[in-house]
């Protein structure tokens, strides 16, 4: 798991099937001390996070093929938590 900070949302007109309806956010990853950690990236919003908060994402792609109900997404990086 990684902190974040979701910097925008993302949508898509030509997906893969497995991410019909789910939400799609830019995530910013963020070392400990809250700097940018790397590029950022597309992640799957489980829980409906917004621009501006700070998350928990996770490269558990055993998560996301279970919560997207499908084998064969290329979706890989999830939204797990909110950080207070």
């Amino acid at each position: 798991m990684q902190q974040a900070t979701i910097i925008g949302v993302a949508t898509s007109t030509v997906k893969h099937p497995s991410l019909f309806g789910a939400k799609l956010a830019i995530a910013q990853p963020m070392t400990v001390d809250g700097k940018p950690d790397g590029f950022p990236f597309i992640v799957v919003d489980v829980i409906g996070a917004g621009v501006g908060d700070w998350v928990m994402i996770t490269s558990d792609g055993r998560f996301c093929k279970d919560f997207l109900n499908d084998e064969t997404t290329p979706a890989r990086w999830t939204i797990v938590g909110l950080k207070d």
